[in-house]
C-alpha cells in the first residue's frame, strides 16, 4: 500500500516500507482488553513495526488480559515502565479494557510516561477506555477525540471535544472507541508513523 504525505512545498509518495525500524511502545497492566493489545501488535509486527510491552509491573511478570469481563490470556511484561525512555519508541499504543487505563491513572509514573509522549510530539494512540489518562496527564484538554462512550463525559468535563466515530485523528494524537473500530485504528496509527518516517529520512531509533 503506497500513500500520498505534505512534504512542504510538494507530496511524496511513501509506502509500507517505510515502516521498517518504527519503534511503538504499549503501556499496559492487569485489565486490558486483550485484543485492543493484540490485533495492533500483530498488524505493527506484520509491518516492520518493533513493539515493546512496557507495564509498571516487571519485566517478566504477567498482565491478565481481558476478554470483555472474562479473563483472557496473560502476557509477559518485556520492558518496566521505570526503565523504559522516550526517546526510544516513535509511538505510544494505550489499549482499553476498564481496569487497565483505570490502574495506570493511578500510577504517577505511567501518567508522566504518556504525558512525555506528547511533550515530544510524538504519537499517542489510544483505543475504548485507553483515552483515559489523557485527562490526567494533561493532554484531553482542547483535543478532538473519541473513546468507549462511558467516558466521554469525564473526557467533556476535562475539556475535549468528543464526537462518536471509528477514529479521530487530532495532529499526531489518533483515538478509537471499541474493539470493532480496530482496523480503522490500525490504519490511522500506520499512516502516522509512515509520515514519520518520512519526515525523519532514518531507519528508527538505536537501542
Amino acid at each position: 500500500m503506497d500513500d500520498f504525505v505534505d512534504a512542504g512545498d510538494h507530496l511524496e509518495l511513501v509506502s509500507e516500507k517505510d515502516l521498517i525500524g518504527r519503534r511503538v511502545a504499549v503501556l499496559m497492566t492487569d485489565g486490558v482488553e486483550q485484543v485492543e493489545y493484540t490485533g495492533p501488535r500483530s498488524f505493527l509486527e506484520e509491518k516492520g513495526v518493533k513493539v515493546t510491552l512496557i507495564s509498571p509491573k516487571a519485566a517478566g511478570e504477567d498482565i491478565q488480559g481481558m476478554n470483555h469481563d472474562q479473563p483472557g490470556d496473560k502476557f509477559k511484561v518485556e520492558l518496566t515502565l521505570s526503565e523504559a525512555r522516550v526517546n526510544d519508541f516513535d509511538a505510544l499504543l494505550l489499549p482499553g479494557g476498564e481496569e487497565n487505563p483505570k490502574r495506570l491513572r493511578q500510577d504517577p509514573a505511567a501518567v508522566a510516561f504518556i504525558k512525555a509522549f506528547d511533550d515530544a510530539d510524538k504519537a499517542i494512540a489510544a483505543i475504548c477506555h485507553g483515552p483515559w489518562p489523557l485527562i490526567d496527564a494533561g493532554i484531553a484538554e482542547s483535543r478532538h477525540l473519541t473513546s468507549y462512550p462511558a467516558i466521554q463525559d469525564d473526557l467533556k468535563a476535562a475539556g475535549a471535544e468528543w464526537t462518536d466515530d471509528e477514529v479521530v485523528v487530532d495532529g499526531k494524537l489518533i483515538t478509537s472507541r471499541k474493539p470493532d473500530d480496530i482496523p480503522a485504528f490500525n490504519d490511522a496509527l500506520m499512516k502516522q508513523l509512515m509520515v514519520l518516517q518520512q519526515a525523519g529520512k532514518d531507519p528508527g531509533p538505536t537501542s
